[in-house]
């Protein structure tokens, strides 16, 4: 199972304009520094909780179904919060994509887990490497208001530590208070 990211979000949760109002910065000169320190942010967050905040679009390839799919025809996307399952494609022996038709499967939108369920057993792959495809996007809204305001304000308090710390290695450790916001969002892996 490997996820790649083919659609990054189109915004981030924080915008530049309130980054810098909560930063208290009324120039330009960092402004650079500023949205990459944004990104950086959304995107420890999103590790640290096992979530997307803004939507955008993965894909995971896989090389056979799990036994899952086999067994009770289910695939789990461990992808949160999970929007949409937007294509699904096998790979025949001649190496060429077979698209399964959308109303074989149903995978409930805005869910908690990504589950998809087939109606039945889908085709097994042609080819024994990426033999499936499955695309898919995540994330709690396409805006940025659709974040959850505690992760918002954790953006924010990681920007300014990092801003504020900038080469200094000896306390460099985030403040508590960005854990404590993000904590409550956090998945726990069950594996």
């Amino acid at each position: 199972m490997r996820p790649m990211l083919i659609g990054a979000p189109a915004i981030e949760p924080v915008s530049l304009t309130e980054a810098k109002s909560w930063l208290r910065e009324d120039g330009a000169d960092e402004d650079e520094l500023i949205q990459t320190l944004i990104v950086a942010a959304r995107m420890t967050l999103e590790a640290y909780t096992r979530r997307f905040f803004v939507t955008q679009s993965w894909r995971l390839t896989l090389d056979c179904w799990p036994k899952s799919v086999a067994s009770n025809a289910t695939l789990c996307i461990p992808f949160a919060p999970f929007r949409a399952a937007t294509a699904i494609r096998v790979y025949d022996a001649n190496d060429a994509a077979q698209t399964i038709e959308a109303q074989t499967y149903r995978a409930p939108a805005a869910s908690e887990a990504g589950r998809i369920f087939f109606k039945a057993s889908p085709a097994a792959p042609g080819r024994a490497t990426d033999g499936i495809e499955i695309d898919f996007a995540v994330g709690y809204g396409a805006l940025a208001s659709d974040t959850p305001e505690p992760l918002r304000r954790a953006i924010l308090l990681l920007v300014a530590h990092w801003r504020e710390k900038r080469g200094d290695v000896s306390d460099d450790a985030p403040p508590k208070a960005v854990a404590q916001l993000a904590l409550p969002f956090r998945r726990e892996r069950l594996i």
